[in-house]
């Protein structure tokens, strides 16, 4: 008997080759480590995703990963409350880092 994989269907991202990486968040995250990107930080509540904290604070909440870069934290939405997040001041800065 043959296991078939629950992935096997699916539409190969990119046509199977992936999706190059710019390193952006290495870069947002090294600016805030450097100081060349200004940055406010919040502690995370218990109810508090990242899109949700970045839709209060950004007015958009798909620019969750931009908070994730300059925290160190991952690609995780959802963060243990208690976490510090490092949310630059001025996100249009951090996307021109890409």
């Amino acid at each position: 008997m043959s296991i078939k994989s629950r992935y096997s269907g699916a539409i190969p991202i990119d046509g199977g080759r992936g999706i190059p990486s710019s390193g952006a968040s290495t870069k947002i995250r090294n600016a805030i480590i450097s100081g060349n990107l200004r940055y406010t930080t919040v502690l995370l509540s218990e109810s508090q995703r990242l899109d949700t904290v970045a839709g209060q604070i950004y007015g958009d909440s798909s620019m969750w990963w931009i908070i994730a870069a300059a925290s160190g934290i991952g690609w995780g939405l959802q963060v243990p409350a208690g976490t510090v997040l490092s949310i630059p001041s001025n996100p249009s800065k951090a996307l021109r880092m890409m």
